[in-house]
């Protein structure tokens, strides 16, 4: 008898293992937030993708991502966010854009793909939507640093990630895009 107790203690210790923590509830708020806008400005690159291929324009845009990145410190600076880790966030954010628009024109001349019947005009239909959102991520990056050294923090990111954040490849632009979030997280 005493080792079928013995047996059971164990089993019953076993299943009372502690499970990894959890973030509050108000930081999964807020780290579903911040998801939900990266996977809304990751949807703006096939609209990208599709202006840009009717237009033959490059996908590479140094010069103006370095003026939304100058302006990016400025504002995060205000916000009271880490000017370093806005700019490495957003400069995050414009390499998972640019690998969904290679990958789609890729995928388009393979196809042979003519141009686009009423392709977005960047000016007027995209940048007003990424402008929108630019102030609404810098102000989730503010509570992403507040959460960073919360327990569970990244693994509540990743797992949720997974979930919110649709890139319709394999993957790899979320991954990009929550990079900077998963290096300054808490496990």
């Amino acid at each position: 008898m005493p080792v079928i107790m013995a047996m059971v203690v164990l089993l019953l210790l076993a299943g009372c293992q502690t499970q990894p923590p959890e973030p509050p509830d108000e930081d999964k708020l807020a780290i579903d937030h911040m998801l939900q806008l990266i996977d809304e400005r990751l949807d703006v690159a096939p609209i990208v993708a599709q202006s840009k291929w009717n237009s033959g324009a490059a996908i590479e845009a140094p010069e103006r991502e370095a003026q939304i990145l100058d302006q990016v410190e400025e504002d995060a600076a205000t916000a009271g966010v880490d000017e370093t880790f806005a700019r490495a966030f957003f400069d995050k954010q414009f390499s998972a854009s640019k690998q969904i628009q290679r990958r789609l024109h890729h995928q388009w001349l393979q196809e042979g793909r003519p141009p686009f019947a009423d392709p977005p005009d960047l000016a007027e239909e995209v940048r007003p939507v990424l402008d929108r959102l630019t102030p609404q991520l810098i102000e989730a990056l503010a509570d992403m640093q507040r959460i960073a050294e919360v327990d569970g923090a990244g693994r509540y990111l990743e797992r949720r990630a997974a979930e919110l954040v649709q890139d319709d490849f394999d993957g790899e632009p979320r991954q990009v895009a929550i990079q900077p979030l998963l290096e300054r997280m808490a496990p």
